[in-house]
């Protein structure tokens, strides 16, 4: 079944943000906080992996990096872009919206969790390699992997920032949704470069994304999403 994949990343993400929801009722103020840092320091080396992936090599028996300048790049003109339209600020909206039409109103932390759950769990190659296969091959293995990912992900940030992260589910579901229907147009696109790329810089907001868990938020990465897409089109220059 073509878009099985992302019905069942959909459903993790709620599963794990219930989970997260009952267990976070249990936890004194300190443990969340902890656990909060906790989680945010498991993102920065999961994201840190990542980026190493995809900026070293071996070349004569010699470790060798490169990335630089593609990282430089994208991200100087994502984030040119992403504040010129301010996507932060839409996401923030969006979550305010949520918070009221949820009933949600005096949760202090709902858009915090909801804007950083969102970011943590759409942003990288799986989501779009994933997608791709299932429009294509309705082979949704990818994103059956990447949905126990982000149960674990979105339950222990739920823990701690509450029911927010929950709400994750809508922006998965909306963009691995439209890359399923559209994979026949998108797939042409995805080379192995491409997604070499891709993969690096989405790294790289993830790390932003563990930054702000950590040390409270610093970096709008929201703004910084349309690096993603220079990275791709530098593949093909």
């Amino acid at each position: 079944m073509i878009g099985l994949g992302t019905i069942l990343n959909v459903a993790a993400i709620v599963a794990g943000g219930l989970l997260g929801m009952v267990c976070g009722r249990f936890l004194p103020e300190r443990v969340q906080d902890t656990l909060n840092k906790a989680c945010g320091v498991s993102v920065l080396f999961l994201a840190m992996a990542g980026a190493m992936e995809g900026m070293l090599s071996l070349e004569e028996g010699k470790l060798v990096s490169g990335g630089s300048m593609l990282i430089v790049a994208s991200l100087a003109l994502g984030a040119l872009v992403g504040e010129i339209i301010n996507i932060d600020s839409g996401f923030e909206r969006f979550g305010q919206w949520l918070k009221i039409k949820t009933g949600n109103a005096r949760d202090k932390q709902f858009v915090e969790g909801f804007v950083t759950a969102s970011l943590t769990v759409c942003v990288g190659a799986m989501a779009v390699v994933g997608a791709i296969q299932d429009g294509l091959f309705g082979d949704w293995s990818i994103l059956a992997t990447k949905a126990v990912l982000d149960l674990i992900i979105v339950l222990v940030m739920t823990c701690s920032m509450g029911k927010g992260c929950l709400f994750s589910a809508i922006p998965v579901g909306i963009v691995q949704g439209l890359v399923t229907v559209l994979a026949r147009l998108v797939k042409p696109l995805m080379t192995d470069a491409a997604l070499a790329n891709l993969s690096l810089v989405g790294s790289v907001l993830i790390f932003c994304v563990g930054l702000n868990l950590v040390w409270g938020k610093k970096i709008r990465v929201a703004n910084l999403l349309p690096a993603v897409i220079f990275a791709v089109i530098f593949s093909f220059l």
